[in-house]
């Protein structure tokens, strides 16, 4: 999981706000979903992924020298640090459970048995540290990143294809102090042959964005690491170490959305405004759907005095939320909590008008239809979700399953 921290002030006590805390990477922290009180309503409850761009023209030009300044490293600074390293200890615990004629996907599921069974390691879920493989070994927790570091190393280990990947979550927050931190996913996957390939994952209950799996390098997943660590050391006011962290992840990869609104974030504790700006405007530039970049930019030019400015920004947001289907199902889900029948009905039906895709999205509707007496039009929802479900294999449900076997042939029929 990877970690993204939006500054949050002003924080509206007398306004609820539905936010789902997520286990999951990217980072950005990992939480199971709950119900949570406080929060300004529009400028947070935005996607991380989303099919249209944000829009609003910033005139934001790429300035080298400013960016090497930020950037200002020629090398890797934790060399010393391998989330991929594997100990002699966790071969012998893998080469004393898999046989020589295993097939991979045999193990595959036998890792899942290491990994997770009482009688191996019985890995838990804990969100207080991003770690890596070793660490997760010893330390018998971690949150997503942490277990798909070692997941990885251990299949590559035993000659399985593996590779991280990064699934958008429907939105979810978690307050840290007076940060918002908002939770992205990461799992595994590889490919057993042409036809068929796998996923696994940590914490397959929570709920992801349809269609939004990306494979990401080893590289792209190192630099998400040291974001990580980034973030939680901003969450601990440790704002040096936070630099250092996320002036490394940028040297890993410095097309990374996220962690340049995560050291922008940094920068603005700092009372940095110029690198505040430049690299809240650089990580926009590199993902116009960056809600939180934007919503970043609102605070800090209204902050400076900027109203104009600050506004076209907050109505950027706001525009784009209109068009954000989950924005409208969060809407939705705090109105039913709110046993508000009629409004909940028109924010899923909105929601299912700009993503039929999803089956969340007919479910949640389906329950509305439920709780007004209408069983037949709750039948006919549940049941299209049902048939999503059914014909495509690449669609994400909450369950308790860790490994999907997809076979790519049969969804190409």
């Amino acid at each position: 999981m990877t970690k993204m921290a939006l500054r949050h002030e002003n924080y509206d006590q007398s306004i609820r706000i539905f936010i789902m805390i997520v286990a999951g990477i990217i980072a950005i922290l990992l939480h199971f979903r709950r119900l949570c009180e406080g929060g300004a309503l529009f400028t947070l409850l935005f996607a991380l992924a989303s099919c249209a761009a944000i829009d609003l023209d910033t005139g934001f030009a790429v300035d080298q020298e400013l960016q090497n300044n930020i950037i200002d490293q020629s090398s890797d600074l934790f060399v010393e640090i391998k989330p991929l390293f594997l100990s002699d200890e966790i071969k012998r615990l893998l080469d004393g459970v898999i046989e020589p004629n295993d097939s991979e996907v045999k193990r595959v599921e036998k890792i899942q048995d290491v990994l997770y069974g009482e009688d191996y390691l019985g890995i838990i879920y804990s969100d207080q540290k991003t770690h890596t493989a070793v660490e997760v070994f010893l330390a018998r927790e971690g949150n997503c990143l942490s277990v798909m570091n070692l997941y990885v190393a251990m299949a590559r280990y035993l000659g399985v294809d593996a590779a991280f990947q990064t699934v958008a979550v429907q939105p979810n927050w978690d307050r840290q102090g007076d940060f918002l931190v908002l939770s992205q996913h990461i799992n595994a996957t590889g490919r057993f042959n042409a036809q068929r390939r796998y996923v696994v994952d940590f914490t397959p209950e929570i709920s992801l964005q349809q269609f939004t799996s990306s494979i990401v390098t080893d590289l792209e997943a190192r630099a998400l690491y040291f974001n990580n660590l980034g973030v939680e050391a901003l969450i601990s006011g440790d704002y040096e170490g936070a630099l250092k962290y996320l002036k490394n992840s940028l040297f890993l990869d410095s097309e990374q959305s996220i962690t340049w609104n995560n050291i922008g974030t940094t920068y603005n504790r700092l009372d940095n405004s110029e690198y505040a700006e430049y690299a809240y405007q650089r990580s926009f530039n590199l993902d116009k759907r960056n809600a939180m970049a934007v919503n970043n930019l609102a605070k800090f030019y209204r902050r400076s005095g900027d109203l104009d400015l600050a506004q076209q920004y907050e109505k950027a947001i706001e525009r784009f939320n209109n068009k954000n289907p989950y924005y409208h199902f969060a809407i939705g889900r705090l109105a039913f909590a709110d046993k508000n029948l009629p409004q909940a009905r028109v924010a899923f039906g909105r929601a299912l008008k700009l993503k039929e895709e999803e089956p969340g999205f007919y479910l949640a509707l389906a329950r509305v239809y439920l709780a007004l007496g209408d069983v037949e039009e709750a039948r006919r929802l549940a049941e299209s979700a049902q048939r999503l479900i059914a014909l495509n294999e690449e669609i994400y449900v909450p369950s308790f399953q860790k490994i999907r076997i997809i076979n790519t042939q049969h969804n190409s029929s």
